[in-house]
């Protein structure tokens, strides 16, 4: 069986917030952000205001900033959202740096059953997003995650935004995890998941926890227990080629540790090198580390 897949308007507002009633479902809106003071007002914003003020689909806004040198956090909470700085969540656990990091903390500061997350740096995208997401899970007990699709404009072509997915991701797919073949994009950052299933996966504390989080559903759950929705349309920042390095890197490093290729704990680091001339490499050292279950510290 496939995953399902479905579009972001086969429910209506007045649908999902009546199962949401029926249900008891809090639903909290979590927004990983490092450095994203010019868009992650917009995205706080917006949300508040469809979701939370014109009708109660979304309980809480939640602006995990992972260790800001910018205005993130002044201006997440002017646009009216709840923010913590990822450090400072649970201190007696420790930090480390990355969006898995933020993701994995955020299960300290939150109270929905229902968690749906946004990337902070997006820019042609709508309040859809969120109830497309929640369709799934408000409608089907069985479905424990959700992963947006969209279409991804370039000015080089439709795949110009998703270099990594097509380079490392799909092809990791491919030749460990065919189960997972039928999701359109397996790293999108627009996702949703029941509370407690993500309680209690391992997740890496950098860019690999979308990877991890489907390999590790699929094998707890089967592919019945995910689903994906066509968000329609979705652009945001692109990164420099070089800079992709270490995430591709740490999705390399959780997909091997999940095929048994390295231990499960995938250790701490790995040293990554590049060289931009020459012999002389510039090396940068990635964060491999993976958080356990966070049920146990609950």
């Amino acid at each position: 069986m496939g995953i399902r897949a479905a579009h972001w308007d086969d429910w209506s507002l007045e649908v999902l917030l009546g199962r949401k009633v029926e249900l008891g479902q809090r639903v909290s809106l979590v927004v990983p952000a490092r450095n994203e003071a010019a868009t992650v007002g917009a995205v706080v914003s917006r949300v508040r205001e469809a979701l939370m003020e014109t009708v109660a689909l979304v309980d809480e806004i939640v602006v995990i900033d992972s260790d800001s040198v910018d205005d993130t956090f002044a201006v997440a909470a002017s646009a009216g959202a709840r923010v913590h700085r990822a450090a400072e969540i649970r201190p007696d656990l420790g930090t480390h740096p990355g969006k898995g990091e933020a993701m994995w903390k955020s299960l300290f500061v939150t109270s929905g059953d229902l968690v749906v997350f946004m990337d902070a740096d997006l820019h042609d995208w709508d309040t859809h997003f969120v109830p497309g997401l929640l369709g799934p899970l408000l409608s089907d007990p069985g479905v424990q995650l959700v992963k947006g699709f969209y279409d991804r404009p370039g000015a080089e072509g439709p795949l110009e935004g998703g270099r990594v997915t097509e380079l490392v991701a799909r092809p990791l797919i491919a030749l460990l995890f065919p189960e997972l073949g039928s999701l359109v994009q397996p790293l999108a950052g627009e996702w949703a998941v029941r509370r407690t299933w993500f309680a209690g996966l391992s997740v890496p504390t950098g860019y690999a926890v979308e990877l991890a989080a489907l390999v590790d559903t699929v094998r707890a759950g089967g592919t019945s227990s995910l689903a994906q929705v066509d968000l329609g349309v979705r652009a945001h920042r692109h990164q420099a080629l070089r800079d992709l390095g270490g995430m591709a890197t740490q999705i390399l490093a959780a997909a091997l540790a999940r095929s048994g290729v390295v231990p499960a704990a995938g250790g701490e680091a790995a040293v990554l090198r590049q060289y931009l001339r020459g012999l002389e490499p510039v090396e940068h050292v990635v964060p491999t580390v993976e958080r356990p279950a966070a049920e146990a510290y609950l």
